[in-house]
C-alpha cells in the first residue's frame, strides 16, 4: 500500500512549521506579517532621505511646516501616479499627462475668471462658478482620454507616439487659448483644493478623520480575518495583525498631529478672510491647519483606485492583459475597450490634479504640469510598477511620487541648482529600473 501520511493535513502542517524553523526572524516576521519586501525597502529608502535631508539642511526638514507643505506638493503627482499604474501595468505609457494637466487647467481658469463672469454674466462669488469649471475640466479630461486611448486601441497606433504627439498638441492648446496669458485670480471656493490658509480642514475635523480612519483599518482587519476563515485560507497569526493595526493607527495619528502642528498666523488668515468673505475665530495668535484638503483628495483617489484595481473585474483584466495580452484576448477580454478606458482614467485624474496645481497657484499658467509626464512615471515605476507590465500597486505608486517630492523638496532646501536636481531626479529613476530588473532575474 502506498503511504499517504504526507498528504494528510497534520503532515501539511508538520512540514510547514519544519520550513518555517528553517527563516531567519525576519524572515519569520515578513511571513507571519505579509509584508511586501519592496514596499519595506521603499519606505526604508524614504525615511533614509528624510533623516539625511534633515541632517543635512540643518534641521529644516522633518518640521511640521515643511511636511505639510510636501504632503501637499506631492498631492497632485500621486493622483496622477495612480492612474499610471493601469497604463503601465498594459504595457503602455503616457507621456502626455503633464500637458494634459496643462491644458485642462488652463480651461477651468478660463471658465473662472473669464468666461462664466463676463459672457454668462455669472456674479463673483456665485457658487456654482467653481462647480462648472471643475465638472468641465474633468469631463474635457475624460474626452481627452478617450480620444487618446481610442487611437491607441482601436487604430493600434503606438501609445509612445500618441502621448508624444499629446505632449505637444495639448501644451500649445494651453498657449493658443490665452496667447500665453496668465488667468487670474480664481474662485474663491475653487482654491480650497490647493491648501493655503482655507484649505485645509482645522484641528478638530482632522482628528476626527484620524479616528475613523483607524476604526476602517481595524474593520478592514477583520474582515479580512473571516474572509480568510469563510475560504479556509492560512490565517496569520493574531499578534501579527495585531501590530499591523497598530503601526497603521500610528502612522496615520502621527500624519494627524503634524498636520495640526502646522499653524498659521491669525493676522495672515484674516487678511485672507477679507478678501474672500468668509469668517475667522476671534482671540489667539495661530489657527492650527489641520489636514490639507489637497491631501484628502489625493487619500479618497487612492482608496478608490485601490479597490478598482483590486475588487473589479476591469481591474483584474487590466492585469491579466498586462501579463499576457494574447491570452487575455483568447479569454474573451474585450483588451482594446479596456485599455481605452484606463486612458479615460487617467484623463479624468489628471483633471482633479489640474484643479489641485492651479488651485494652489490661484493661476492658470501655460507652466502648469511641465515635466509632471516625467514625475508621474517615476513615481509609478520606483513604487514597483513593471515596465515590462502585469504588476504594480497603488499604494507603491503614491509612495514613489511623496519620495520624488521629498527629493526634489530637500535639494531645494539645501540649495541645489536646478539642472543638477534634475540629474539626481534622472540618475533615481534609472536606479529603480534597474533594480526592479534585477528583482525580476531573481524572483
Amino acid at each position: 500500500m502506498a503511504d499517504t501520511t504526507s498528504n494528510t493535513p497534520a503532515a501539511d502542517t508538520a512540514a510547514d512549521r519544519a520550513r518555517e524553523s528553517e527563516l531567519s526572524p525576519i524572515g519569520r516576521f515578513l511571513k507571519a506579517t505579509e509584508l511586501d519586501i519592496r514596499m519595506l525597502g521603499m519606505v526604508g529608502a524614504l525615511l533614509v532621505i528624510w533623516v539625511g535631508i534633515h541632517i543635512l539642511s540643518g534641521g529644516l526638514f522633518l518640521t511640521p511646516r515643511n511636511l505639510w507643505n510636501l504632503s501637499v506638493q506631492t498631492s497632485s503627482v500621486a493622483i496622477m501616479a495612480t492612474g499610471m499604474v493601469l497604463v503601465i501595468v498594459m504595457r503602455n505609457i503616457d507621456l502626455s499627462v503633464g500637458s494634459v494637466e496643462g491644458v485642462i487647467g488652463m480651461v477651468m481658469g478660463v471658465a473662472q475668471a473669464e468666461f462664466l463672469i463676463r459672457v454668462m454674466g455669472f456674479q463673483l462669488g456665485n457658487p456654482w462658478i467653481w462647480i462648472i469649471a471643475l465638472a468641465a475640466g474633468v469631463v474635457l479630461g475624460l474626452m481627452i482620454g478617450a480620444l487618446q486611448g481610442f487611437i491607441i486601441a482601436y487604430l493600434e497606433v503606438p501609445a509612445f507616439i500618441v502621448t508624444l504627439g499629446g505632449l505637444l498638441i495639448w501644451r500649445g492648446m494651453a498657449w493658443l487659448m490665452t496667447s500665453g496669458r496668465t488667468v487670474a485670480p480664481l474662485d474663491a471656493t475653487f482654491q480650497l483644493m490647493g491648501g493655503g490658509p482655507r484649505g485645509s480642514i482645522g484641528a478638530t475635523a482632522s482628528w476626527i478623520v484620524g479616528i475613523l480612519a483607524c476604526v476602517a483599518v481595524a474593520l478592514m482587519l477583520l474582515n479580512g480575518r473571516s474572509q480568510r476563515k469563510r475560504f479556509k485560507f492560512p490565517l496569520r497569526p493574531v499578534w501579527a495583525e495585531s501590530l499591523l493595526g497598530v503601526v497603521a493607527c500610528a502612522a496615520i495619528l502621527g500624519a494627524v498631529w503634524i498636520a495640526n502642528s502646522y499653524p498659521w498666523p491669525i493676522g495672515i488668515v484674516r487678511q485672507y478672510a477679507q478678501r474672500t468673505g468668509i469668517t475667522v475665530p476671534e482671540g489667539g495668535l495661530f489657527i492650527a491647519h489641520g489636514i490639507a484638503i489637497p491631501v484628502l483628495i489625493a487619500v479618497a483617489v487612492g482608496i478608490v483606485m485601490t479597490f478598482i484595481t483590486r475588487r473589479t473585474r476591469f481591474g483584474r483584466y487590466v492585469f491579466a492583459i498586462g501579463g499576457n495580452p494574447e491570452a487575455a484576448e483568447l479569454a474573451g477580454i474585450n483588451t482594446r475597450w479596456v485599455t481605452m478606458k484606463a486612458f479615460m482614467i487617467m484623463g479624468v485624474l489628471a483633471a482633479i490634479s489640474a484643479a489641485i496645481a492651479s488651485a494652489r497657484l490661484n493661476a492658470s499658467t501655460n507652466a502648469l504640469g511641465t515635466l509632471d509626464e516625467l514625475l508621474v512615471i517615476a513615481a509609478a515605476v520606483i513604487g514597483g510598477t513593471s515596465l515590462a507590465g502585469g504588476s504594480g500597486t497603488v499604494l507603491g505608486a503614491m509612495l514613489g511620487a511623496l519620495l520624488m517630492q521629498s527629493l526634489q523638496s530637500g535639494m531645494v532646501l539645501l540649495g541645489i541648482d536646478s539642472p543638477l536636481q534634475s540629474v539626481v531626479v534622472g540618475a533615481v529613476l534609472v536606479v529603480a529600473v534597474w533594480l526592479d530588473t534585477v528583482y525580476r532575474k531573481r524572483v
